[in-house]
């Protein structure tokens, strides 16, 4: 994903040749990255990351109680299998990366934090 200042500089560049070509040789970047930027500018959509619905996308609040209830062990495996009784229809991969997903989410504040113990000098030693 390109950064703001790239995204600025190839519309830059676009404003100063007019052309999708000479300006993706401009900014050292595809023709097609410069149409699909001064598209998204045009439709008002400057910066937005475009996303995708997922055939997973249903079932991700399911998923997310399921993490939660084994506090963070559910196996994908075994979730998949339940996703496929529940109507579900992708792939394993698909759900192996959702479960990590909220795998990772929900380790986030649950992690301990690691403090090495540092005595002040010559306190305890005898």
């Amino acid at each position: 994903m390109k950064s703001d200042e790239e995204i600025m500089e190839i519309l830059e560049a676009f404003d100063l040749t007019g052309s999708y070509r000479d300006a993706g040789e401009l900014a050292g970047c595809s023709h097609h990255t410069v149409a699909d930027h001064v598209e998204a500018r045009a439709a008002g959509r400057l910066g937005e990351a475009a996303r995708r619905d997922q055939l997973i996308d249903p079932f991700l609040p399911k998923l997310e109680e399921w993490v939660e209830a084994s506090k963070g062990k559910v196996r994908a495996d075994v979730a998949h299998d339940k996703l496929v009784e529940m109507g579900y229809r992708g792939s394993e991969r698909t759900t192996r990366r959702a479960v990590a997903a909220a795998q990772k989410s929900y380790g986030v504040g649950r992690r301990r934090i690691y403090r090495p113990w540092a005595p002040e000098p010559g306190m305890w030693f005898r």
